[in-house]
């Protein structure tokens, strides 16, 4: 396929960001790989495959810089599903073949970003057609095969299926997982899942939304399918008392362990508003649970199960990839200010040597371990860039958005147009091809469709 150039260009009187940023998109275009013949966006860090948790969504991100390697990022998993609808976790590329592995479901942060590279491409028909027939088969895999109880709730099976390696709350459970029947004899899996509900959801939320644009008439039905998901959650998982989501294990029984994966759902959709409501004001932003002085730990640092180990560890220590998913988890409820102040302490973790590590101190914020050029942080430091000082395309919509004290200049091409957001500090404007569709003061994102006429405004500060 042939598609319109798309760049991006970041000026700005902040020298400090200004490097950060330049950094960033440096050393993601060493996250460019050849596999077998196309162009993909690896993990990078020391990862060296794509997985289902991490590049559709850091593929989507990269779209507005390679189309090519974005679509592709979508395109190999959809490609390689299996006949059962199972997608696969990960994909490898050995001596120039691809080999898709179905050892772990490994996440699912997917619906939504190749939903909006159906936008990104210009509304290609034969791709979000190919999507609906993805997501609807893996839908029904996963109430085929990951409710092995019957009782309504999806389970995970073993570590990787949700991507939280060598977290304590899984126990002796395996790493990987292949057979079509449960893991029998360890002590907490089968888990009884928020987040494979919500991948559930997820899929039946988006299927709902294709199926508007493709007007089959299935959209109410997907949306219905979709409740009866999210229903599940409230009524079997969440803790009113407590104002969050727990999991179950293989008994029934409540996991008490206060877990990040709340925000999660939020990144999912499969939340109500009220449920976000909750978990954000008496966990997230609480100072002794999830917002430390550099915020979201994997566990609520209150925790018995808590544990600060400094190598790759979901049991703690924040995670670069968490920090990613916070921006769509965050913007799904209203909490745009959040995106705002999450940004500004990122920017200050990272900006004095701009090495992208996988996870962080949550005292401290300062890196840990050796890595270097993890995707997940540098997108998340150019899509907190682009929240903040920038334009971004969601949908048929842009976001232009100014939070002021810099001077600063955002330009991304796209589809044969050039849009700009300038700010001089104080008030900012937006261009759509040196035309004007917008100026006014900082502190807010200005919504309007793709020609410019205004929809809306939401606070950003």
């Amino acid at each position: 396929m042939k598609y319109d150039p798309v760049s991006v260009g970041f000026q700005t009187d902040n020298e400090q960001l200004l490097r950060l940023y330049g950094a960033a998109e440096r050393k993601l275009k060493n996250n460019i790989k050849d596999f077998a013949g196309r162009r993909v966006l690896i993990e990078g860090g020391g990862y060296h495959k794509i997985w289902l948790e991490t590049q559709p969504m850091g593929g989507e991100m990269y779209a507005k810089r390679d189309m090519e390697a974005a679509l592709n990022n979508q395109l190999l998993f959809m490609e390689h599903q299996r006949a059962d609808g199972r997608l696969p976790g990960s994909i490898t590329a050995e001596n120039g073949i691809l080999v898709p592995q179905f050892n772990k479901v490994q996440g699912f942060c997917f619906p939504a970003p190749a939903l909006n590279m159906y936008y990104w491409m210009g509304k290609d028909s034969e791709y979000l057609r190919f999507l609906y027939d993805v997501l609807e088969r893996f839908d029904a895999w996963l109430w085929r095969e990951r409710d092995s109880n019957g009782d309504g709730c999806l389970e995970s099976w073993c570590v990787y299926d949700t991507g939280e390696d060598n977290a304590k709350r899984y126990g002796d459970a395996p790493r990987w997982w292949e057979k079509p029947e449960p893991p029998q004899g360890y002590a907490v899996v089968p888990i009884q899942s928020m987040d494979f509900m919500s991948y559930s959801y997820s899929a039946r939320e988006t299927l709902a939304r294709i199926s508007a644009v493709l007007r089959n008439e299935k959209k109410e039905w997907w949306q219905r399918r979709a409740k009866q998901v999210s229903d599940k959650i409230l009524s079997y998982l969440w803790s009113g008392e407590r104002g969050a989501c727990f999991d179950r294990d293989r008994y029934g029984k409540r996991m008490d362990t206060l877990l990040h994966n709340n925000l999660r759902c939020m990144y999912w959709g499969s939340f109500s508003q009220d449920m976000a409501d909750r978990f954000v004001r008496e966990h997230l932003l609480n100072p002794g649970e999830f917002w430390t002085p550099f915020p979201l730990p994997s566990v609520a640092v209150s925790d018995p199960l808590y544990f600060g180990d400094s190598d790759n560890n979901w049991s703690g220590q924040p995670q670069g990839l968490t920090w990613q998913r916070a921006i769509r988890a965050l913007e799904n409820y209203g909490y745009q200010p959040l995106v705002t102040k999450l940004g500004f302490k990122l920017f200050q973790a990272l900006q004095d040597d701009c090495i992208f590590p996988q996870q962080f101190d949550p005292w401290t914020g300062k890196r840990q371990g050796n890595v270097d050029g993890y995707g997940p942080v540098m997108l998340a430091v150019l899509e907190y860039v682009s929240r903040m000082y920038g334009v971004h395309m969601e949908g048929e919509t842009l976001w232009w958005s100014a939070v002021g004290g810099t001077q600063s200049e955002y330009t991304q091409q796209w589809g044969g147009n050039i849009y700009t957001m300038q700010c001089d500090g104080e008030r900012a404007q937006a261009r759509i091809n040196g035309k004007s569709v917008w100026s006014g003061g900082v502190g807010r994102r200005v919504i309007t469709d793709l020609r410019g006429e205004i929809i809306g405004f939401v606070a950003i500060l």
